[in-house]
């Protein structure tokens, strides 16, 4: 079992985060928009979290565990709607 976090695995998920945000910032609920934004920032600043402690501080175990709290702010607010997104490669939902 491999647990190392690689430079290419951190890459892999600031990329995929990334696109997630991306797709995710174009798909707020706009009945509830309030709590679409307020989730979706505190995607974006744990992302810029990540981005601090690898780029500044070169520590790849905080900068993952940033962009696994990123994402996982992404996958709950798509998986109760917020984000209108059905794209089970970057979210955990259904695709239509």
């Amino acid at each position: 079992m491999n647990s190392t976090i690689t430079p290419q695995k951190l890459q892999q998920y600031f990329s995929i985060t990334k696109e997630a945000l991306d797709k995710a910032q174009v798909a707020f609920d706009q009945k509830r928009l309030v709590q679409a934004t307020d989730f979706f920032d505190m995607a974006s600043r744990y992302y810029q979290d990540a981005t601090f402690f690898h780029d500044q501080k070169q520590d790849a175990v905080l900068a993952f565990a940033a962009l696994n709290y990123a994402h996982g702010w992404l996958d709950a607010g798509a998986r109760i709607g917020l984000f209108q997104v059905h794209d089970s490669r970057l979210f955990t939902v259904d695709e239509k």
